[in-house]
């Protein structure tokens, strides 16, 4: 009986401690990846933009439903791992710069990804940006310290670069 309690006191203090931790982590993070695509801008701009096709190329996206305009922008909800989750385009101009942001006010995570596509050579280098917002105290110490900001961006550019049939290595900044 003795183990039980010092087991659950251990847990309830680790709880505890990852609560504390995550109360005192900014909301707000600014996370950065790139990486070299072998296609040209408007290939990479194609890919990013035509979101109906990314159940296609995108391993974590089972289904793509699009939505009614939102502002006049192009807006969608993607099906997959994380659930549903919903998005709009706020600014698009192209083939160089792209930003999306996530719609849904009841998820406990939010933001935007900002993709920049620069001509680098015969491909694009392309740069994603996350202005994260991570709004439970718990989901920010698992995002930081666990997953770490830069997760979804990197998986996001290894199935970019696989859509044009190369194996990336997403790098800082």
């Amino acid at each position: 009986m003795r183990i039980v309690v010092v087991l659950l006191a251990v847990v309830v203090g680790l709880g505890l401690v990852v609560v504390l931790v995550g109360l005192m982590l900014p909301v707000k993070h600014e996370a950065a990846l790139s990486a070299t695509i072998p296609a040209a801008p408007d290939a990479v701009w194609a890919a990013l933009t035509e979101v109906a096709a990314y159940p296609k190329w995108r391993g974590d996206v089972t289904s793509v439903e699009m939505l009614p305009a939102d502002s006049g922008h192009v807006a969608w909800r993607e099906q997959g791992k994380n659930g549903a989750i919903s998005y709009v385009i706020e600014a698009a101009e192209p083939p160089r710069r792209l930003v999306t942001r996530i719609t849904d006010k009841s998820l406990p995570f939010g933001g935007a990804w900002e993709y920049v596509v620069i001509p680098d050579g015969a491909g694009s280098r392309v740069r994603i940006t996350e202005h994260g917002e991570v709004y439970n105290p718990v989901f920010r110490f698992v995002s930081r310290f666990i997953m770490g900001h830069t997760a979804t961006i990197g998986a996001y550019l290894k199935a970019l670069g696989a859509r044009f049939g190369v194996t990336v290595v997403p790098e800082a900044g």
